[in-house]
């Protein structure tokens, strides 16, 4: 390993161009800049990862790639796992199967002539790769949590199956927080690859008290984020990769527009959501769906024991992810409320770390299911592959 992972990190800078020009067919440029910089870490990390969880010999793993941060996720659930195993077996997401593909052909030759394990990618049918999952030691899952039930159903009884879903990733703003720094965080992570990423926030609390302070801020900056092409370093906003996601974000704009700030429209030909603000005021029952698409839905509060609350729904509980507290004292101090992990004064994509446990504790946001049982909690592979599986 001590010379596989810096052999197979100097693959991917000198190729970095040449995947830096394959992530842009899905991602901003900024975003794919970030991707390959994250991917490098989690590279550099992992003799770290192994040695702390000493996983076990793996035989055969299979992983379905997400549609989104190809490189990245090839690294996570192909590149480090193949350190442990005898053989990964990748599906690609049939929408960006061309582009993974690319990924794989880039990478997969040096890694083998470097010595590493064997990392096998083919676009295939479903039924044909759950085939493929019945006959392996593990599999990792990445989609709606609803799919990840019939993987499961093919696997036998003792293999470990790995979900990775999604979550609202709320961001709480207090009222001891800076209208400016909070204004610029928040955009910062609604806008990451124009809204296309399970860690942008889906809902923003706003304290009453900072309200009218916060919402011209953010409805003046998002006037002048800047819509075009992905390819285009400067562009924070791009036309969205996935039909669904532009009609599912038409279908909700339209559904409250008159809780509508700035923006709003949508141009369904081109793919392109316009970077829209939206405030509601205080509702219990509301839960917001994974918008994917460069909207900000905030909504006040006046008591953070109404947040509380609302993790603690039975909604919440079961897509419990992360929660980002900026200027509230009364939610920080303490890991977690419900089942969402605390980001106390940062956001998702601080914490986030390939080489450590990756989520919440909602069953729905993340699980592990070994002999029968699932938990949801933090996932990362080799430590859930590790000699001492985890309690």
């Amino acid at each position: 390993m001590e010379e596989l992972v810096p052999g197979i990190a100097d693959t991917l800078l000198r190729h970095q161009s040449e995947l830096h020009s394959v992530l842009t067919q899905v991602a901003t440029a900024r975003a794919a800049t970030d991707e390959v910089f994250r991917s490098l870490r989690a590279l550099a990390g992992a003799p770290w990862e192994l040695e702390r969880n000493a996983p076990r010999r793996l035989g055969r793993l299979a992983a379905f790639l997400p549609s989104n941060n190809l490189l990245y996720s090839y690294v996570l659930f192909g590149v480090i796992p193949s350190l442990y195993a005898e053989e990964v077996r990748i599906r690609p997401s049939a929408r960006v199967a061309p582009a993974a593909m690319a990924v794989h052909e880039i990478l997969a030759p040096p890694l083998r002539a470097l010595g590493g394990g064997r990392i096998v990618m083919a676009p295939s049918s479903q039924r044909e790769f759950l085939a493929e999952c019945a006959r392996c030691d593990a599999v990792v899952f990445t989609g709606r949590p609803d799919n990840g039930e019939a993987v499961a159903a093919h696997l036998s009884r003792d293999a470990l199956l790995l979900t990775f879903g999604s979550g609202p990733n709320p961001v709480v703003i207090g009222p001891e927080a800076d209208p400016d720094a909070v204004c610029r965080t928040v955009l910062d992570a609604r806008l990451y690859n124009s809204g296309q990423d399970c860690l942008c926030p889906d809902i923003i609390f706003v304290h009453r008290s900072l309200a009218r302070r916060v919402l011209p801020r953010l409805a003046d900056a998002l006037g002048g984020v800047r819509v075009g092409d992905r390819r285009d370093p400067g562009t924070r906003v791009a036309p969205l990769v996935y039909p669904d996601a532009v009609t599912d974000a038409a279908g909700f704009l339209a559904r409250h527009h008159e809780f509508t700030i700035r923006g709003g429209r949508v141009d369904v030909a081109r793919h392109l959501v316009e970077p829209t603000l939206l405030h509601l005021p205080w509702q219990d029952a509301f839960h917001p769906p994974e918008l994917f698409s460069p909207i900000v839905l905030t909504m006040e509060y006046d008591d953070p024991r109404q947040i509380a609350r609302w993790l603690h729904s039975a909604e919440e509980s079961a897509r419990g992810m992360y929660l980002s507290v900026l200027g509230e004292p009364a939610l920080a101090g303490v890991p977690r409320i419900a089942t969402s992990v605390i980001c106390d004064e940062r956001i998702t994509f601080d914490v986030e770390d390939g080489n450590r446990p990756f989520g919440g504790y909602g069953p729905r946001a993340g699980s592990v299911r070994r002999n029968g049982k699932i938990t949801g909690r933090p996932l990362l592979l080799s430590a859930e592959a590790g000699a001492r599986p985890r309690p």
